[in-house]
């Protein structure tokens, strides 16, 4: 049985704010197939904290980010409803999801059959963190950024700039 290669692939996440490590796995999926959707999810809420910033501020986000890095064939699109809904919407072959560590793994692969079992075409593509953005985290950036760190090589630049304004702390950059 042979199938045909990917063409297009989402990777999804609420990416409150993207990270270097985010833009790692994006930029990966580029290499995988011609054309990446970034799925910006609107959920409310992650692991009970709320978000820092907008559906329409993360979108903006990324779209300049990835413009900063050149990546290109990227779309990013805000998220609502089902992630499986949303893949056969953009004719997706698969989604992409980068792994940190084995935790991660446990509730990936959990998604990942619930997923096939309402998409049974819709393939799972998990990529390894690249070892230098392995401990990198959304949350772990707000967090250094509210307390006025420097996460300055965390993520992009116009990304650090909208932390700064948001925690309103000077000493980040």
């Amino acid at each position: 049985m042979t199938s045909a290669p990917l063409q297009r692939v989402v990777v999804p996440g609420t990416f409150d704010p993207v990270t270097f490590g985010h833009l790692d796995v994006i930029s990966r999926a580029r290499r995988i197939a011609p054309h990446v959707t970034v799925a910006v999810a609107a959920s409310a809420d992650k692991g009970g904290t709320s978000r820092a910033f907008s559906l329409e501020e993360r979108v903006e986000m990324i779209q300049e980010s990835i413009a900063e890095l050149n990546i290109d064939n990227i779309d990013v699109k805000p998220m609502r409803g089902l992630l499986v809904d949303f893949c056969a919407k953009e004719g997706a072959d698969a989604v992409v999801k980068g792994l940190r560590a084995a935790t991660d793994f446990e509730y990936e692969l959990a998604q990942a059959d619930l997923n096939v079992r309402m998409s049974p075409h819709l393939e799972s593509i998990f990529i390894m963190s690249n070892p230098e953005y392995g401990y990198v985290s959304s949350s772990v950036v707000r967090e250094i950024a509210s307390l006025g760190g420097d996460v300055s090589f965390l993520v992009p630049e116009g990304v650090a700039a909208r932390l700064k304004e948001h925690f309103g702390t000077d000493s980040m950059v």
